[in-house]
């Protein structure tokens, strides 16, 4: 990375959305980079199976094209395929004229226990006068017990790295974290609209 480069360390809350699982923990941004916007970019997506990798790479690149960039997905390139030296990874993506190229990493699913007190009315106690009732006793007493809630959830870990190609610098990186994700077909979208947004609004990529 450039001396001259500083990163701005950005702590975003989940969107207030229901349906948004995805929130960036971590963000950081050469401010050295003056652009111009990038119009094209290649995809390269590294999740579980190869399988999976091209499903999200299609996905990301489709939302991207809807914001009028142009994208390539990375397995087209063949950016996956065993033996393939960085030269060559690096020919491929500059052969498609893309500025950029947007690798995304899923670094770990990591389950978690979250346990919660919660204090509710238990069984009846009966009692007279002073010792229940009421201000003159003869009804019955509701007591308030804790009871624990234990939870169980998946929290998805996923590095977003986005590179000029023609200097090889890291121009945007952030860390994500995705809560009891589903399905890559049914999580990207949303991943894919919230890293595209950021690139938008630091002026990386020119949507439309």
């Amino acid at each position: 990375m450039n001396l001259r480069s500083t990163f701005a360390l950005a702590a975003l809350a989940v969107l207030a959305t229901g349906c948004q699982s995805t929130s960036i923990r971590s963000a950081w941004f050469d401010t050295s980079f003056t652009g111009p916007p990038m119009r094209k970019v290649v995809v390269a997506g590294r999740v579980d199976s190869t399988v999976t990798s091209r499903v999200f790479e299609e996905i990301f690149a489709e939302r991207l094209r809807a914001v009028g960039v142009d994208a390539v997905a990375g397995h087209t390139l063949r950016l996956n395929e065993a033996g393939l030296s960085e030269a060559a990874i690096a020919a491929a993506v500059a052969n498609t004229g893309a500025q950029g190229l947007l690798l995304v990493t899923l670094l770990d699913v990591d389950t978690r226990t979250k346990v919660m007190t919660t204090m509710v009315y238990g069984g009846m106690d009966w009692g007279w006068g002073p010792w229940g009732g009421g201000p003159w006793g003869g009804g019955p007493v509701r007591a308030m017990v804790p009871v624990q809630e234990i939870r169980q959830y998946d929290l998805a870990t996923v590095e977003t790295k986005l590179f000029d190609v023609k200097t090889k610098q890291l121009v945007w990186g952030a860390t994500t974290s995705t809560f009891s994700p589903g399905t890559v077909a049914q999580e990207t979208p949303g991943f894919a609209d919230l890293i595209i947004g950021q690139l938008s609004e630091r002026g990386v990529i020119a949507r439309r």
